[in-house]
């Protein structure tokens, strides 16, 4: 590892376990599966009815109605994820610059994702940020962006022609639009960007943050993974390639099943999460509380099937490998894995083999749990929300449950199975894979 230390200072949440980071670990930790049946007339007649979606959300507590009317939800709860994590991290955003002419928004009071107060408009200033605002970035994660968006118009222009297309599409359709809408609420004037990798792009969103500061580019980046797919296309899709648990309308709970004999795809999900890096060096000068360390990253790719991970796990293990060398850490340093874990056959089963060929021998005694079994899959999200409760396990001494491991079809492992453990940890290995051969790791360290 060369260069300066990175660390997170802020947590945000938006997801079907929860509205905010601390619902989010209570339901993780406790083992609540937010997965059901699916609502809405959208689903109906669908192969696969079950997922994770977000619900009481109050975008009113937000952003004020014009701008909200503007935007997706999946937008919304970005914002909303953002807040929480400034919030948190101490960074007095109560002056927000404006997003577009005559909008204005909101922004959060500390207590959480979900409760902001209103402020400016078009023309208000910027929020106070504790750097210089062109040292900040903003990186927005996702696989698809606001999807929705995109399919709407596409009804529109085929039912009501050309002319009632919205002109806003070009600008909050684009998957990057949240790095947009984030740099102008809050002023930032560093690279606001947009990362695309399938279900690795959280955590490519986390490397390229930490790679940024790290490397004197940066002072702090925001990073925000958003994702919703929960919609009849993208549903269809992946229940036509088998990719999706099926049959389970009746015990939606129960679908997700990491690692078990009985496993048969993953559960989709919806929703957002943010996580505040910074140098140490500035953490510490403007007396922030440093929650966890960003240690390291690493990715690669499969190079070898559009859908299937390499049967050996070989991009997968590279990720791994140069994780722990972008640390500086050994396998044997390593002592609690959030696995990507999605449920898939041959998925889980190419994970291990490249933990084991990543971390050797250590892999099979580091204990591993596969939370994805409790939130469903975030997809692009997915890597942001996992290192978010990576954090938490290390802060509170607890491994998070794998739920539905009935029966591991996988001997010699130590899987964290059905109940919650307490060990103080110091260093978690969260994994991100996803379609395409993506691969991503992350390594967050207790202070």
């Amino acid at each position: 590892m060369n260069g300066r230390r990175v660390v997170i200072t802020g947590l945000g949440a938006v997801t079907p376990s929860g509205i905010g980071v601390p619902e989010l670990w209570n339901a993780v930790v406790q083992g609540r599966s937010a997965i059901t049946q699916l609502e809405g007339p959208e689903f109906d007649g669908l192969a696969v009815r079950i997922g994770g979606q977000v619900r009481g959300f109050d975008v009113s507590t937000v952003l004020d109605r014009s701008l909200a009317k503007r935007l997706s939800p999946v937008q919304h709860w970005a914002i909303a994820a953002a807040d929480e994590a400034l919030a948190q991290a101490g960074v007095d955003a109560a002056g927000v610059a404006g997003v577009g002419a005559g909008d204005s928004a909101g922004v959060g009071d500390g207590s959480g994702a979900g409760n902001g107060a209103r402020a400016g408009n078009g023309g208000g200033s910027a929020a106070e940020l504790p750097w210089d605002a062109t040292r900040v970035s903003v990186i927005a994660a996702t696989g698809s962006g606001p999807i929705d968006a995109m399919q709407s118009a596409t009804r529109v222009l085929d039912e009501r022609g050309p002319r009632a297309v919205p002109l806003t599409l070009s600008i909050h359709g684009a998957p990057d639009s949240a790095a947009a809408l984030l740099s102008q609420r809050y002023g930032i004037r560093g690279p606001a960007q947009g990362v695309s990798a399938t279900c690795a792009s959280g955590a490519v969103g986390l490397g390229d943050g930490l790679r940024r500061i790290r490397h004197g580019y940066a002072d702090a980046v925001l990073v925000v993974g958003y994702e919703d797919c929960l919609n009849g296309v993208n549903l269809s899709s992946n229940a036509n390639m088998r990719a999706l648990a099926a049959g389970y309308e009746d015990a939606p709970e129960t679908a997700s099943r990491p690692f078990d004999r009985a496993r048969s795809g993953f559960v989709m999900s919806q929703g957002a999460a943010a996580i505040l890096i910074e140098s140490e060096e500035h953490a510490l000068a403007r007396g922030a509380e440093i929650l966890a360390v960003l240690a390291g990253f690493g990715s690669a790719s499969d190079a070898h099937h559009p859908t299937a991970p390499h049967p050996e796990g070989r991009g997968a293990a590279q990720a791994v490998r140069e994780c722990l060398a972008d640390a500086g850490v050994e396998p044997e340093d390593v002592d609690h894995i959030n696995a990507h874990g999605t449920g898939t056959p041959a998925g889980d089963a190419a994970e291990l083999l490249a933990l084991e060929a990543a971390l050797g021998s250590h892999a099979r005694r580091t204990p591993i749990s596969a939370t994805k079994s409790s939130t469903g899959h975030l997809l692009g999200a997915g890597g942001v929300v996992e290192a978010i409760i990576s954090v938490m396990a290390v802060r509170q001494r607890l491994l998070p449950p794998t739920l539905n491991l009935e029966d591991p079809e996988f001997d010699g492992w130590d899987f964290v199975a059905g109940k919650w453990r307490p060990v103080a940890v110091s260093r978690v290995l969260s994994t991100s894979f996803g379609f395409g051969g993506h691969n991503g790791a992350v390594l967050i360290e207790r202070p």
